[in-house]
């Protein structure tokens, strides 16, 4: 069995050049999002999220999946680790490029409608 894959790299190598010792896809599954689905992905966070229209003030995991599902143009079973992965690879991090509310505010969406709630305790928890 070893001297058949010798033989098969050492044919290939014939054929090929140095090409043929680049390491090649050894299995698993095919790659499901290629360059245009990651485009889509890093279009979708660098769009501010409309709170109407998304329910949310800032991105997070689960919002951008739950958005690019929904979306005509968008990716029916994107998973958040997928999300993650483009992220990450293309240099966003959640502690540099998350944009925050200010402490002790934050609207919650009810069913009369978005609200503002207002921690008093807010500034003493800080401390």
């Amino acid at each position: 069995r070893s001297n058949d894959a010798v033989s098969q790299l050492v044919s290939r190598f014939n054929q090929e050049g140095l090409a043929a010792l680049e390491p090649r896809h050894g299995g698993g599954p095919a790659i499901k999002y290629g360059a245009v689905e990651q485009a889509r992905i890093l279009a979708e966070v660098r769009r501010k999220p409309d709170l109407e229209r998304d329910g949310t003030a800032r991105w997070s995991l689960s919002t951008l999946q739950r958005s690019l599902r929904q979306a005509e143009d968008g990716l029916p079973e994107v998973s958040t680790y997928t999300i993650w992965v483009v992220l990450q690879a293309n240099g966003f991090s959640w502690q540099k490029d998350s944009s925050w509310c200010e402490t002790g505010k934050v609207l919650r969406k009810r069913k009369e409608g978005v609200v503002e709630v207002i921690d008093p305790d807010a500034t003493p928890k800080k401390s």
